[in-house]
């Protein structure tokens, strides 16, 4: 598919950079009269989901995946929920283990490769429900999770989910790893390593024998995170054989759905290897949109309650050309 010339011409003038394109957004939005209904639903594991939903009666339903310790809550997840129900679309918002305020059961939590939890989530909405179109999005963490799990799927995806759209996504976990060593994002880095933190002493407190608080005092950034934590918990040798192991461009090479990815050139958070433009050239269902503008799940339109993004996954999935 082509790469796309995008249309976005950028934000308001006192956002002049990715920084305040990313961070003013992510403090300061607010998406009113969005309300939800809580699901809580069984992992294969024993362990449970929480799904949120926004239902207008439709035969079509979006799924979202929310970003690195986001949840239903996230302006990106209620801007797009709200949308998609002006447009008579039901929205379901799976919460990561964790996430959506409440710490999960078993030992293990979430991460960018989680795709198993959207296969839970997808087969339970196939399983009690009859809706006849089904589309994916995610944003960021969650996109990689979308693109993991239609390219794991392939040819055997359901025949129900018809289209997917993905923006602000590090298609290439340690490209997008490495960028939160830089000394410009620390900002992003520490906001992000004091919640996961957290996260870390809720666990202990469930498995004290096999979490190791005091290993908590090492950690300065996400290599000895994820070393000493995320690929111990969840099976991988350190940090760089989770990266690589998990990162969603190992399999977007089999998708087999229309699939959109929309990064920004001046996404503070993603590294050059997270603009498949190589895969984009010659892959028929994958299309590539690089806006110059929008930093990280920005997007902002002057005076309008929507985003830029969401209106054009809103464009990708609904109005197909």
């Amino acid at each position: 598919m082509p790469i796309i010339k995008s249309t976005y011409n950028g934000p308001p003038a006192y956002l002049f950079n990715g920084h305040l394109e990313t961070i003013i957004p992510s403090l300061f939005r607010k998406v009113k009269d969005v309300h939800y209904t809580r699901e809580k639903i069984d992992t294969p594991d024993s362990d449970f989901l929480n799904l949120d939903w926004a239902k207008v009666g439709s035969s079509k339903l979006l799924i979202i995946s929310h970003g690195l310790e986001g949840d239903s809550e996230r302006h990106y997840a209620r801007g797009m929920v709200k949308l998609f129900n002006s447009k008579k679309i039901d929205v379901l918002v799976w919460n990561n283990r964790s996430c959506g305020g409440e710490i999960n059961l078993g030992p293990i939590l979430y991460h960018h490769g989680a795709s198993y939890d959207l296969d839970a989530t997808i087969t339970h909405v196939l399983k009690n429900h009859s809706y006849k179109e089904i589309f994916l999005t995610g944003i960021s963490m969650g996109g990689a999770q979308t693109l993991k799990y239609l390219g794991e799927k392939g040819s055997d995806l359901p025949v129900e989910i018809k289209r997917a759209a993905v923006y602000s996504t590090p298609c290439n976990l340690l490209s997008s790893a490495n960028t939160l060593k830089l000394r410009r994002n620390a900002f992003y880095k520490n906001r992000f390593l004091g919640k996961l933190k957290l996260k870390i002493i809720a666990k202990a407190a469930q498995y004290p024998d096999l979490i190791d608080l005091e290993l908590l005092d090492k950690v300065k950034d996400f290599d000895a995170f994820d070393t000493l934590f995320t690929a111990k918990l969840h099976g991988f040798k350190d940090a760089i054989d989770f990266y690589k192991t998990v990162s969603a461009d190992n399999w977007m090479p089999f998708i087999q759905i229309p699939t959109l990815v929309l990064n920004a050139t001046n996404d503070p958070l993603l590294g050059p290897e997270c603009y498949p433009i190589s895969l984009a050239e010659k892959l028929d269902f994958l299309t590539l949109e690089m806006p110059k503008r929008g930093g990280h799940t920005g997007f902002v339109l002057s005076g309008q309650e929507f985003t830029w993004a969401e209106h054009r996954v809103q464009e990708f999935l609904l109005n197909p050309a």
